[in-house]
This record gives structure tokens, sequence and C-alpha cells, in this order.
């Protein structure tokens, strides 16, 4: 397991407790969960939840048998 040392400032420190005493969990933890949030491959869970959300938004298969044509492409 790796270990990272940081220097903050007081101002970003004490947000930084913040929002670990509202997490409960460690500042270890905490700056690891973030971390994989930030860099991770993979949509945050909020994000992830809206899939489905709007259900009058037409799917794939509904614009493709609506019979309109495409928008004529810029030729390079």
């Amino acid at each position: 397991m790796g270990q990272v040392t940081i220097y903050l400032d007081d101002k970003t420190e004490a947000e930084m407790i913040a929002a670990v005493n509202a997490a409960g969990i460690s500042k270890s933890k905490w700056v690891a969960r973030v971390i994989h949030e930030k860099a991770g491959g993979e949509w945050p869970e909020a994000i992830a939840d809206l899939a489905g959300a709007w259900p009058d938004i037409p799917t794939v298969e509904d614009i493709r048998q609506s019979g309109r044509l495409d928008a004529k492409r810029e030729s390079f």
C-alpha cells in the first residue's frame, strides 16, 4: 500500500476536516476516496443514477424509425 505526504494551507485543511467529519471516515480514507472519484474511470454514482431519469427522451431506435433525414454534413 502506497503512502503520500501532502501539505495543506490552514483553510484547505479546515475544509478537509469538515468533510472528513461529515463523512465519518478517516482523513486517509477520505483522501483516497477523492482521488478515486477524480482519477477513476467510472462515472460518479450520482451521474450513473440519472440513467433513465427522463422517460420522455426518445431512444436511438425511435429517432431512427422517425424517417427524418440526418443533417447534411460538411465535407473536408
